[in-house]
C-alpha cells in the first residue's frame, strides 16, 4: 500500500468519532449500601499528585466498611422474605427468583450491625492503597489511628491497620509492626465536639434534621409507580411502595454480603437514579449542608486537621502531649462525613442557578452532593499537604512517596479527595492540582469557614453545661477514659 494512500486513511479515521457506552450499574447509584468504589471526578481534576509534588501529610475521615444491615432494616427483610414466602403465586422475568429467595443472613443472632467480609476486604485494601500511595511509614514502624467504639468502626480500622502494616516478618520483635487504635466514645453527649461523632454532642443538630419530610416526600413521586411496573409479573401477590424501598435496598446489601446481583438487575436505571436521589436528599437535609447545624459539627476536626497542616508532620499542638503520624486516620458512621463537606464549604454552591438548596421534586443533575459518592461503605473525605517544588527544581528527580528530600525548597498546597476524587476547594484552586495554597487554606478554614460554622458551644446550645468544648483535641491530647487497643500482626 503506498503511503500517500496509508496517510489518507488515517486522515479518515481521525475524523471519526469514537462513543465509548458505559454499561450503568446500579452499585454506584445506591447511596449508603453501595460496596467502595472511587467515585469520578466531578471537578474535572487529574487523580494523580501532581508533577514535583510529595504529599508530605494527609488526613482521613472514614465510613466504616461493608456491613450486614441494622437490626431495623434486617426487620423489613425478614417481612420482605414473609411476603414472599407466605402467599400463593407466580412470578415470572425479573422476579421469578422471588419465591425461592432466602435472607442473606444466616446467623442472625450476630450478624446484623456487624462488618461483613466484604467491608474486612475493604478495610484492609485501604491500609494497602494507603501505604503504597503516601509511603509514610518504614518497615517495622508502629501507626496510631482513631476510632469511634462502636464494633463494626473498631474492625474498620484494626483491617486498615494490618493491610497498612503487613509488610514482613516481626515475630521477634513485637513492639515493632504494630498499630494502636485510640477508641473514642460512639454517639454520646459528654464529649461535645472532641469525638469522631460530634452530632450527639451538639443538641441543635436534631432540630436541623429535615430529611425525613424530604426523602418520603420524594419517594411517594416513584415508589408506586415502580410497584405498578413490577406487579405485571405477578399473579396472587402485589407489591406496594414499602417493598420497593426494601428491594431497592438489597441490591447493594446481598451484592456485599454474598455476591447475589439479583435484585439489582429487577429496577430500571431511571428507577436507580430515583433512589439514589433520595438518599441525596435524606444525607443533604439530614446531616450535610441541608442542616443548618452540620458545618457546625463538621468543624471542629477540620480545624484540628488545618492547624496540624499548618505546623507539618512530626508536630503537635502546643500542650499536646500525642504526635499525631504524617497519616492521620479517624473512623465513624455515614452520617459524619457529609458534615465535613459542609464545614469545608464543599457542593453546596454553584455556578448554576437552582441547584441548592436540593429540590424535593426532581434531581437536578447539575449537583455534585451525590451520596454514592460520599457515603458509600468505606468511603470516606480526605485533605493532604502538598510539598511541591520551586519551578528552578521541577528538573530534579521527583521524590515519589514521603517527605520530600531535605534539602528541597518547597512550597505547601493542601487538596481535598472524596472517595478518592479530587475536589476544588471554593476560591482557592491556584495550586498544582487545582490545590489551594497551605497559607491561604488556613485562612479559609480559619475566617470564611469559622463563621459559616459559628461557636461549637453556641450554636450548639451549651453555654450552660458544664465541660462543654467546642474543639476536637484528640488527635493530640489523649482525652480521658480512652481504650487503647493494639493491632499485632504475629
Amino acid at each position: 500500500m503506498h503511503l500517500a494512500h496509508i496517510l489518507k486513511l488515517l486522515t479518515a479515521a481521525s475524523s471519526i468519532r469514537l462513543v465509548f457506552c458505559v454499561k450503568f450499574n446500579p452499585l454506584h447509584h445506591s447511596g449508603p449500601a453501595c460496596p467502595y468504589f472511587d467515585a469520578p471526578s466531578q471537578d474535572g481534576i487529574p487523580d494523580e499528585t501532581p508533577t514535583g509534588c510529595v504529599v508530605d501529610q494527609a488526613a482521613y475521615i472514614v465510613r466504616h466498611g461493608s456491613r450486614y444491615p441494622e437490626p431495623g432494616s434486617f426487620t423489613g427483610w425478614q417481612q420482605l422474605f414473609a411476603k414472599f414466602q407466605n402467599n400463593s403465586y407466580t412470578a415470572i422475568g425479573p422476579l421469578a427468583f422471588i419465591p425461592t429467595w432466602v435472607p442473606p443472613v444466616d446467623d442472625i443472632p450476630h450478624e446484623p450491625l456487624f462488618l461483613s467480609s466484604t467491608g474486612a476486604l475493604e478495610s484492609f485494601s485501604l491500609g494497602v492503597d494507603l501505604r503504597k500511595r503516601y509511603g509514610f511509614t518504614s518497615g517495622g514502624e508502629n501507626i496510631t489511628v482513631w476510632a469511634a467504639s462502636q464494633q463494626r468502626v473498631v474492625d474498620t480500622a484494626t483491617f486498615f491497620t494490618r493491610g497498612y502494616l503487613s509488610q514482613g516478618n516481626y515475630l521477634t520483635t513485637p513492639s515493632e509492626n504494630r498499630g494502636t487504635i485510640i477508641s473514642l466514645a460512639d454517639s454520646v453527649n459528654f464529649t461535645f465536639a472532641n469525638s469522631l461523632t460530634p452530632s450527639t454532642g451538639c443538641p441543635a443538630y436534631a432540630t436541623g434534621d429535615t430529611s425525613g419530610v424530604a426523602t418520603a416526600t420524594f419517594r411517594a413521586t416513584y415508589q408506586n409507580g415502580i410497584a405498578d411496573r413490577l406487579n405485571q409479573f405477578l399473579d396472587g401477590l402485589t407489591l406496594n411502595a414499602t417493598d420497593i424501598g426494601v428491594m431497592q435496598d438489597l441490591c447493594g446489601f446481598q451484592a456485599e454480603v454474598n455476591g447475589d446481583t439479583r435484585f439489582c438487575d429487577i429496577f430500571e436505571d431511571s428507577e436507580w437514579i430515583d433512589y439514589e436521589y433520595a438518599d441525596d436528599l435524606n444525607y443533604y437535609y439530614g446531616s450535610g449542608p441541608g442542616n443548618p447545624f452540620s458545618a457546625t459539627v463538621g468543624f471542629p476536626w477540620i480545624k484540628a486537621v488545618s492547624d496540624l497542616f499548618a505546623l507539618g508532620p512530626g508536630e503537635t499542638t502546643p500542650g499536646g502531649n500525642i504526635t499525631p503520624p504524617a497519616l492521620i486516620m479517624g473512623f465513624t458512621h455515614d452520617n459524619n462525613l457529609p458534615p465535613v463537606i459542609s464545614a469545608l464549604g464543599l457542593w453546596n454552591t454553584s455556578d448554576f442557578p437552582g441547584v441548592y438548596p436540593l429540590s424535593l421534586e426532581k434531581p437536578n443533575q447539575l449537583r455534585k452532593f451525590r451520596s454514592s459518592y460520599l457515603v458509600a461503605f468505606r468511603g470516606y473525605v480526605a485533605l493532604e499537604r502538598l510539598a511541591c517544588s520551586s519551578a528552578d527544581q521541577s528538573h530534579k528527580t521527583v521524590h515519589v512517596a514521603g517527605a520530600p528530600p531535605a534539602n528541597m525548597t518547597t512550597t505547601k498546597f493542601v487538596r481535598v479527595r472524596v472517595d478518592r476524587a479530587p475536589v476544588a476547594i471554593p476560591g482557592c484552586t491556584s495550586g498544582p492540582g487545582s490545590s489551594c495554597p497551605l497559607d491561604q487554606f488556613t485562612t479559609y478554614i480559619d475566617t470564611t469557614r469559622a463563621e459559616a460554622a459559628g461557636d461549637f458551644v453556641q450554636v450548639c446550645g451549651l453555654q450552660n453545661v458544664a465541660n462543654a468544648t467546642g474543639e476536637a483535641s484528640f488527635l493530640t491530647v489523649a482525652p480521658p477514659n480512652i481504650q487503647e487497643l493494639l493491632v499485632g500482626l504475629n
